[in-house]
């Protein structure tokens, strides 16, 4: 059962943070409409390469919008916010989402007071950099770099270094997800909207459980340690033969197990036995597993110690990733009818009760302000003439 499919999100939305959240919106069927400047746009729709040969249709644009509708407005006039309201009644809007600076929302006529005088049940969701007293500008590396996350990520004695994936965007869109499916349960029970704002600094920060704690309680100091763990060994990753694995022993049984296979005897001594022992001599532990590992191939080590359940896996591609059984059928697809394009996009966290009855397709990006006709004319009865002239004042 599809409990999204009546739902509609409008969304004031621009780079990755909001963006990817209503593209995890759109994968439970939710009717997401974005909305841009009409001059100015998504910044993100210019970024990447231009495949599709297309102005505002580049590449990194194309990666986290399939699924969503797209409609421009002039929120700064005052014709814009007349519009806005109307669509608010007229689509009757279950949230609205916005990634603007808080010192915009009453000037745009987006904050939530405006609009629960408008919709009192509205769902608001309000995404910051440093939380709505802030107007600090945000972007992913300064929270990847202010939120310690940077400062965790890289080898021991090299220069910090920013994660591969913006956490701190697609972490804070996780966590706002969790927050939206509350309010819709409130109001489920209760009939009321809510005000939800999330900061990108407090969710960034809100993944280094370990290191806060065992900072702030026992004054010790806990920075990178390249691809080792912190607190359990051997956990690295080693060369072999043909290429590179990572291993993780999490317990002293794997490790038990691991040094009574025959190329690891050497490595059953009683100071190893222990994981305290294995840390405190982790650099000359892993210099004779890595002589070890050398003379072994990837497919023999994994194969060896699948048999024994020790967590192991050669480090993949992305190309890899592509061709590996259990993500190749989950990857989702969409394809542009004008160009014949098709997009293979990364697998959901979980394949949801829409995505399986759309067999894993969503509707092609957006083109800028390209569901203007369909919103403005077909839901809010405007003409092709006002539309016009909405178009000559800057209006849409």
């Amino acid at each position: 059962m599809e409990i999204f499919k009546d739902m509609t999100i409008l969304s004031l939305e621009q780079a990755t943070t909001l963006p990817y959240l209503t593209y995890r919106l759109a994968q439970d069927g939710m009717n997401v409409i974005r909305v841009e400047h009409p001059v100015y746009g998504d910044p993100n729709r210019m970024i990447g390469e231009n495949y599709l040969k297309e102005e505002r249709m580049y590449s990194y644009y194309l990666c986290i919008n399939a699924g969503k509708k797209a409609i421009t407005l002039n929120l700064a006039e005052d014709k814009g916010k007349d519009i806005f309201k109307e669509l608010i009644l007229k689509l009757k809007v279950d949230i609205f989402a916005t990634n603007q600076l808080p010192k915009n929302y009453a000037k745009l006529g987006v904050d939530y007071d405006t609009l629960k005088e408008t919709k009192p049940d509205i769902i608001w969701l309000g995404i910051t950099g440093f939380g709505p007293d802030s107007n600090e500008a945000a972007y992913e590396p300064i929270l990847q770099a202010r939120s310690g996350l940077m400062d965790l990520t890289g080898e021991a004695d090299g220069e910090p270094e920013q994660l591969g994936i913006p956490l701190a965007d697609m972490g804070t869109s996780e966590h706002a997800y969790g927050l939206l499916m509350k309010a819709l349960l409130k109001r489920e029970r209760t009939g009321q909207g809510s005000r939800i704002d999330i900061s990108m600094l407090e969710s960034a920060t809100s993944w280094l459980t370990v290191p806060i704690a065992i900072t702030a309680t026992f004054g010790k100091k806990v920075t990178r340690s390249g691809n080792t763990h912190k607190f359990f060994a051997p956990v690295s990753v080693f060369k072999t033969k043909n290429g590179y694995v990572y291993i993780a022993v999490g317990n002293d049984r794997q490790w038990k197990a691991m040094v009574n296979l025959p190329p690891f005897l050497s490595l059953d001594k009683p100071e190893y036995e222990k994981n305290l022992g294995r840390i405190n001599d982790v650099a000359n532990l892993n210099k004779s597993i890595a002589k070890i590992f050398a003379t072994l191939t990837s497919e023999e080590l994994i194969e060896s110690f699948n048999q024994i359940g020790l967590p192991i896996s050669k480090i993949k591609t992305v190309p890899e990733v592509l061709e590996d059984p259990l993500i190749q059928g989950e990857l989702l697809k969409s394809r542009d009818a004008q160009s014949g394009i098709e997009l293979t996009l990364a697998p959901p966290p979980f394949v949801t009760p829409f995505l399986k009855h759309s067999n894993k397709r969503l509707s092609f990006p957006p083109r800028f302000g390209e569901h203007n006709n369909e919103v403005y004319r077909t839901v809010l009865g405007y003409t092709e003439g006002d539309l016009i002239d909405f178009k000559e004042k800057g209006i849409i």
